[in-house]
């Protein structure tokens, strides 16, 4: 990761493909339900988490910091993919 604006730029693209990916999901199969609905909220919801982690000024290691942001990018990104699947 080379710097803080790249990091934002990998949240907004991986989480915006991920919201892509459900609402193709809505548009190609019975359309809106409870699931795609919830599903869309807590990818909202995560995005919003990981961008006020990015945001934090109150950080003593920033390296390790954004570090473990990314890691979390990467789990929550690989949680949805699972329920996305599983729709």
């Amino acid at each position: 990761m080379a710097s803080v604006k790249n990091l934002k730029k990998d949240i907004h693209y991986v989480l915006g493909d991920l919201i892509q990916a459900i609402y193709i999901h809505e548009m190609t199969t019975t359309g809106v339900t409870a699931e795609t609905s919830a599903l869309l909220e807590d990818t909202l919801v995560s995005f919003d988490q990981l961008m006020e982690e990015v945001n934090a000024k109150n950080v003593e290691n920033k390296k390790a910091h954004f570090k473990a942001v990314y890691q979390k990018l990467e789990e929550v990104a690989g949680q949805i993919v699972v329920k996305i699947n599983a729709l």
